[in-house]
């Protein structure tokens, strides 16, 4: 196992190389940069000016020289500047990134309470009415777009109900480390992580209800009811026990799809995280940070490819990486 993390942790190295270079190069090909989305509209600040920025930057140098000293610094901790926010990129993402990861582990959390027992229930009692119920939700949920969701949710429990806030990620007016600081926190997280949630169960939902239709008709179950073993025995222990696998060895997947897809959540709820930061920083031209985004969003599929894996061979006796 440590072995298979060492090899794998090897690998990430010109993974990470080949995709910091892609996103340079893709960069330096889009119109405009940095200068040009900090003063854009800026009547103060004359052609000449900027191009003496982009000269004091080295803003104006080909796109390999610019990746080489943005390589430099990063191997010493330093990501750069943003020239939007006018601060370091490191100090930028400290913040935002603890919002996403407590968000996107909300979310994953409340969409297996949801998703496991109506997977369970639909495939342990095949076309009944409860059945075919959450098959008619899962369709729904699959077929909605999750945008279209997330503003409905904000109009009624919102603007209309006034239950929960309108956005960010906490009220300006409580102060850290107090209860009312903690509410706030939990109230601001429960329209995105619902509006998150109630879509993504489709795919758990769907798998489990499958593998656990095909596994209660194998031979071992056949047996193990041949033998007298109580029927919740044989569910619990046997059928369910098999059919978990893949919803296990998805959990890498989930993680970083929930990180890195975040932008439509964080955007229409108007949550300070990384998904509506690399929004604006596309908008804004501010590629120190959309690199230093697109750089951990890449690390994050890597590792959870990884952690995926490493579930699998945990749960599963008949997988040994070795």
């Amino acid at each position: 196992m440590i072995q298979f993390i060492l090899r794998r942790s090897l690998v990430m190295i010109p993974q990470l190389i080949l995709l910091s270079i892609i996103v340079f190069f893709l960069a330096s090909a889009m119109p405009g940069d940095a200068v040009t989305g900090a003063f854009q509209n800026n009547p103060n600040v004359s052609p000449e000016q900027e191009e003496k920025i982009r000269e004091k930057f080295g803003l104006n140098d080909p796109w390999y020289q610019q990746y080489g000293r943005w390589v430099s610094k990063a191997l010493q901790g330093d990501l750069g500047m943003s020239y939007t926010h006018k601060q370091p990129v490191t100090v930028l993402l400290k913040d935002r990134l603890s919002n996403t990861l407590l968000l996107a582990g909300v979310t994953l959390l409340v969409t297996y309470l949801i998703a496991i027992p109506l997977g369970i229930i639909a495939g342990r009692w095949q076309d009944s009415w409860a059945d075919k119920l959450i098959v008619t939700y899962n369709y729904v949920s699959f077929a909605t777009p999750m945008f279209v969701f997330a503003l409905l949710m904000l109009f009624v429990f919102s603007f209309q109900l006034g239950w929960f806030p309108i956005g960010g990620s906490v009220d300006i007016r409580a102060e850290g480390g107090t209860f009312d600081y903690y509410i706030s926190k939990v109230k601001h997280l429960v329209l995105p992580v619902l509006s998150g949630a109630l879509l993504m169960t489709y795919s758990t939902i769907q798998y489990l209800r499958n593998d656990i239709i095909d596994t209660k008709f194998k031979d071992f179950v056949k047996t193990a009811r041949a033998k007298g073993v109580p029927e919740n025995h044989v569910y619990t222990r046997h059928i369910l026990r098999n059919s978990l696998l893949p919803i296990a060895s998805f959990l890498g997947y989930e993680i970083t799809g929930l990180i890195g897809g975040s932008i439509f959540i964080e955007t229409i709820f108007s949550y300070p995280g990384l998904g509506q930061l690399f929004l604006n920083s596309i908008m804004l031209r501010d590629f120190q940070v959309v690199t230093a985004l697109v750089m951990i969003s890449g690390a994050a599929v890597i590792v959870g490819t990884m952690l995926s894996d490493i579930i699998l061979s945990i749960v599963d006796p008949r997988i040994r990486i070795d």
